[in-house]
């Protein structure tokens, strides 16, 4: 366990001063991802030097180089999942039944329930064998409630390593949650619920979290709810426990960002800087749209502007997404771009102030937002706007991403499709880098 204090300490950014609350959400979170970890044969397949455990949505790939192995065929990765009586001898019937196919057992994670035991598997199986064919043989050798899905080399790495990079990435960045619960629990919907009119932060949820087959509800570090859905297929025991340890986690390292800032000079010579927010920027943030025509607040918020205060702490908040905000060497903030997680998609949305319209701001906020977009994984994002607003919309062109353009309800969506070349570009300069803090 020294090693995890160590690893955390340093990353979290506290030295040896991590509280030891801290420490104790993170070995609980280490203990449900490894304590009933069981790896097979692994025939020499070290997972990539530099992976981080993210996986991209539908990140699906063929088995590549020197990952054949199966009678000179092709081989494929598959996460498999099915339930087993929890009685002497089921587990090793299934194992039998797979090898009888040519399946290589790479790792298995055991869920003990009450009517039996879930059993996850990462295989790998001959490229013939679909996923189809699969869970026919588990079928055929007691399992029951199967579920399959295409994996790659990302999870190759160990349960308990992935989480501790998890838990490293969520300490570093409170906007990280929604992510890397998302890549925590695999496939599913995470919304942030605000806490209803007259009951306590938490609502109606316990201090313990509520799990219901498909979806478990946690308390929000800072108020509200987690809510957390997978249709497809039921969350376990162990997978609440992991979620609720990164969420204690999260509320115990309280409010923090990157602190890293650049400085870009803009073409008629001026310096600004652009660095990540969050809500304790509320007050300079209103301050700009104090500043604001009521032409510009209406191009980006779809109608006048009332009660900016409650506007500004959701779009800045954490849970919510990532902000960047622009401010000029004086400190005041001129310009601001969100992006917005909405359930299973991204939205960006940018202000800049009047005086400082037409500099190119705005297409270097849009063109690190979907860099940031990209690093997370996602396919596309999307602008809500209206035709009229000539800047959002030569802003979302220049990026060089293919679009699609949607009238709904008199305002206009652009979406941008993040292929895999875009996912991996650099940011877009629209202005001289003078230097980074």
């Amino acid at each position: 366990m020294s090693d995890v204090t160590d690893a955390v300490a340093s990353l979290a950014g506290h030295g040896n001063a991590v509280p030891a609350m801290v420490l104790a959400s993170v070995a609980a979170l280490i203990a449900t991802a490894g304590l009933r970890t069981r790896r097979s044969r692994r025939h020499g397949h070290a997972p990539p030097p530099d992976d981080t455990g993210a996986r991209p949505p539908s990140a699906v790939r063929p088995a590549g180089p020197g990952r054949t192995g199966h009678e000179g065929g092709d081989s494929a990765l598959w996460r498999l999942r099915t339930t087993v009586r929890d009685a002497p001898g089921s587990l090793a019937v299934l194992c039998a039944a797979l090898a009888e196919r040519r399946v290589d057992i790479l790792s298995l994670q055991t869920h003990p329930l009450a009517e039996g035991t879930v059993d996850e598997f990462l295989l790998r199986a001959p490229g013939a064998l679909s996923g189809a064919g699969l869970a026919e043989v588990v079928a055929t050798a007691g399992g029951t409630r199967t579920w399959t899905e295409r994996a790659d080399a990302h999870d190759l790495v160990d349960a308990p390593t992935r989480v501790l990079g998890l838990a490293a990435r969520t300490a570093l960045d409170a906007a990280e949650l929604p992510l890397v619960l998302r890549q925590l629990l695999g496939r599913c919907t995470i919304r942030s619920l605000p806490a209803a009119p007259g009951t306590e932060a938490g609502g109606t949820v316990p201090p313990e979290g509520v799990l219901e087959e498909t979806v478990l509800r946690l308390r929000a570090p800072g108020g509200g709810v987690i809510s957390v859905e997978r249709p497809h297929l039921p969350f376990t025991p162990a997978e609440f426990a992991r979620a609720r340890a990164l969420v204690e986690l999260d509320a115990r390292l309280g409010p923090r960002i990157p602190r890293g800032r650049d400085v870009l000079t803009l073409s008629e010579g001026s310096d600004i800087t652009v660095r990540r927010a969050d809500t304790r920027d509320v007050p300079a943030a209103k301050a700009m749209h104090e500043r604001c025509s009521a032409r510009t607040l209406g191009m980006r918020y779809h109608g006048p502007v009332k009660d900016a205060d409650r506007y500004l702490n959701h779009l800045l908040g954490p849970r919510f997404g990532r902000t960047l905000a622009v401010q000029t060497a004086s400190g005041r903030i001129v310009g601001l771009g969100h992006l917005l997680w909405d359930g299973d998609e991204t939205e960006v949305a940018l202000l800049v102030e009047d005086a400082w319209q037409r500099r190119g701001i705005g297409g270097e906020l849009l063109a690190r937002l979907v860099a940031m977009a990209a690093e997370t994984g996602c396919e596309s994002v999307y602008a809500v706007t209206q035709a009229s607003n000539t800047g959002m919309v030569a802003a979302m062109r220049g990026l060089g991403l293919p679009l699609d353009y949607q009238i709904e309800e008199g305002t206009l969506v652009v979406t941008a499709r993040l292929d895999p070349a875009a996912r991996s570009m650099a940011r877009l300069p629209h202005g001289e880098r003078a230097g980074r803090e």
